[in-house]
């Protein structure tokens, strides 16, 4: 694999846990991940040689992804950030894998919830000094840093993905 191969490929990896982290500590998900993750996908399908039709399938799956989440983000069901991100992702996974990464998605969304209320209702809130980041996780009904489910789906997902098996070894 070259240099350019690898660095292309990794930003996938690298991306998703740094939107992990950043949803977690700030509960925002900045627009330059998604955009990386776009710009190496397409980097990546040029460097691969990925048919045509392959491409374009990618860019429908990751369209309505971002349909499906916008219209979560609409009715205050997952933030901006998140739907972006997912779009993002799906781009990578292609149609083979774009449900698995949703079922996962929301399975370790579904386990995510139960972590932070059981950690609610674990950790009293003024048992000592928190964190602005673990302060909010406390918050009866506060925000649920779903960044974290996307990104632990994405690299569940993407090593059976067609992309990743094209690759040169």
């Amino acid at each position: 694999m070259s240099v350019l191969t690898f660095l292309l490929v990794a930003i996938f990896p690298i991306a998703m846990a740094f939107a992990a982290a950043n949803d977690l500590f700030t509960m925002r998900i900045p627009n330059v991940i998604s955009l990386a993750l776009i710009g190496g996908f397409v980097g990546l399908a040029l460097l691969t040689r990925m048919p045509l039709e392959t491409f374009g399938m990618h860019v429908v799956c990751a369209l309505g992804v971002l349909l499906l989440t916008f219209a979560l983000f609409a009715f205050h069901l997952l933030g901006g950030g998140d739907a972006k991100l997912m779009a993002a992702g799906a781009l990578w996974m292609g149609s083979a894998q774009v449900l698995p990464f949703i079922a996962y998605t929301t399975l370790f969304g579904g386990i995510l919830c139960l972590v932070i209320l059981s950690y609610r209702r674990m950790v009293p809130a003024d048992a000592w000094p928190l964190p602005e980041w673990a302060q909010r996780l406390h918050m009866s009904g506060g925000p649920v840093p779903y960044g974290i489910a996307i990104a632990a789906s994405g690299l569940t997902v993407f090593p059976a993905t067609e992309l990743f098996r094209m690759l040169p070894v």
